[in-house]
């Protein structure tokens, strides 16, 4: 049954309907609350159209900024149930404007079904580069990368990477994708003495001890195992290190085995999800992001921001080095790892957030290219390739 949650305001505001599998605090949705909470709610406003009866994370906060949360059947339970809900959310909705995070086949049914229930103007962003399943993954993609191109109206991408994936070059050659970055209230990330010291004291960690961060969820794509490995031969050099986990996950009590296996476990901090990321940024000492593939991780960008240096996979995209503080590593030298983690901590940290800005990365210049692209027109969209 089709559930909506909260009134609509009064002042009828254009809306977009945006369409996501839940909303917890993954990169894809924390970049629509980003970009949400820097609207004119009295101009603009965002409805949600989730999956499952889980309530996530956002949602709160949805309904407090004068947003709806229409909650449906999942297509792959019962796809006629979730044909008519969706159906009945996009005309509740009352607007033309569909937006669909992700890039899947699923994706473009929710787009069409949308179409068919009267949305005029569809749009779709993705940011990943992969979907982890290999050659037969890439090979469904391809498949389905017509469909997904000829029913999105306007095709968002956070990195060429990430649009290459999920639209195809040709959509890039022909101009057909609109590139919006993960931006962020830089002022937010700048480093603090203060918090540091706080969030320190929280996690129970020393001022000199080496802390190495990592946010994201416990999943195979973060790639939490090779994480732990570097870790542990990091330790033989450092004993003082710490690392931190931030994040939850269907595969955390899983590393909470490995992490006893090797006997590393008392020298981990898993925080489960938290919502001062920057305050934990000022606590690092340095950034670590070992995925199997990525196509924009916000969370990178974000520790730039805050004056991190970063150590990452030379799967993940060299687009995301906004500031050269950006180490890319392949997966077949640990010890190249553990250096690079160690370098990079003991790095100056400089104040990075003008650089960020000049990059694009300014929520506040961000945010109007949104409004622009999504509650504007098709003209003016295309000042925005």
């Amino acid at each position: 049954m089709l559930k909506a949650i909260s009134m609509c305001t009064n002042n009828k505001p254009q809306r977009l309907l945006c369409i996501v599998s839940n909303m917890d605090t993954g990169g894809a949705e924390t970049f629509l609350m980003k970009m949400y909470r820097q609207l004119d709610r009295t101009r603009y406003q965002m409805d949600f159209v989730v999956s499952g009866d889980k309530r996530g994370y956002y949602e709160d906060e949805i309904e407090r900024l004068g947003g709806r949360v229409f909650r449906i059947t999942r297509k792959t339970k019962d796809f006629s149930a979730y044909r008519r809900e969706l159906t009945l959310a996009v005309r509740d909705d009352g607007c033309p404007n569909v937006l669909r995070i992700g890039s899947d086949a699923l994706s473009a049914i929710d787009l069409w079904v949308a179409k068919k229930a009267g949305a005029s103007r569809l749009f779709m962003r993705s940011s990943n580069a992969s979907d982890g399943k290999g050659v037969i993954g890439q090979f469904i993609q391809k498949a389905i990368r017509r469909p997904l191109t000829s029913i999105a109206d306007v095709k968002i991408a956070p990195s060429e990477l990430a649009a290459e994936y999920a639209f195809g070059p040709k959509a890039i050659r022909r101009g057909e994708v609109r590139y919006l970055h993960n931006a962020l209230d830089l002022n937010q990330y700048q480093f603090s003495l203060e918090m540091r010291r706080s969030i320190r004291n929280e996690l129970g960690l020393n001022d000199n001890s080496l802390v190495v961060g990592h946010v994201g969820r416990f999943t195979a794509q973060k790639n939490h195992e090779f994480l732990l490995k570097v870790f542990a031969e990091l330790l033989k050099q450092r004993s003082d290190a710490r690392l931190v986990l931030v994040g939850m996950g269907e595969l955390e009590h899983n590393i909470r085995e490995k992490a006893k296996v090797l006997g590393v476990l008392s020298n981990i901090i898993f925080t489960g999800l938290r919502s001062d990321i920057p305050a934990l940024l000022s606590a690092f000492d340095v950034f670590v992001l070992p995925s199997l593939y990525e196509g924009m991780p916000n969370v990178v960008i974000e520790a730039q921001a805050a004056g991190l240096h970063c150590v990452v996979s030379d799967t993940v995209t060299r687009e995301v080095n906004v500031t050269g503080d950006v180490a890319f590593l392949p997966f077949t030298d640990t010890d190249l790892w553990v250096n690079s983690v160690l370098c990079a901590g003991e790095a100056a940290r400089v104040d990075k957030r003008n650089q960020m800005a000049d990059a694009g990365y300014d929520i506040n210049e961000e945010v109007k290219r949104f409004v622009t692209l999504v509650y504007g027109t098709d003209d003016n969209a295309r000042e925005l390739q």
